[in-house]
């Protein structure tokens, strides 16, 4: 009896070792220059969308349980900020991404940008938002899960 127990649990190890190889193996398959674009693509799309009002593009990025945080420090859900999209054309004019840097943990990506807006507010406003976007590669696709925005600047 002692012996089956021991090749169990040496059979056990031997699977569990194999399953986390498998696991590694496919986190060294992921094509990181075409994730990079498609990152880069979706956060200039993002940003786009705040004086637009195209929500196809949060849909599509933010995970069903993204949480992100506003710059007054309220956190905010991806129906809230479909939501929000919808709506910004009335606030925004304009909002253009200017730089972001991705860098890559297997299969998770933080991003790091800022981009500048123009606003309504009786009088026209600019600022400058800068923000950190956590992408996770889940079922084949890459999607925001955590997001913190700053506002760097206005005049």
């Amino acid at each position: 009896m002692d012996k089956l127990i021991k090749l169990f649990g040496l059979l056990t190890c031997i699977c569990l070792f194999a399953n986390c190889n498998n696991v590694q193996t496919k986190a060294m398959k992921v094509d990181y220059e075409k994730a990079k674009q498609y990152i880069r693509e979706s956060e200039k799309q993002w940003a786009e969308s705040v004086a637009s009002g195209d929500t196809t593009v949060i849909q599509r990025i933010l995970a069903d349980d993204f949480i992100g945080v506003d710059p007054e420090g309220n956190q905010y859900n991806k129906r809230e900020m479909v939501l929000d999209t919808y709506n910004a054309p009335k606030h925004f004019k304009s909002n253009h991404l200017n730089d972001v840097k991705i860098r890559f943990y297997d299969n998770t990506a933080v991003a790091q940008g800022d981009e500048t807006w123009t606003r309504y507010s009786g009088q026209q406003l600019t600022g400058r938002f800068v923000w950190t976007d956590t992408w996770v590669l889940q079922n084949d696709k890459w999607q925001i899960v955590a997001a913190e925005d700053l506002i760097a600047s206005v005049k």
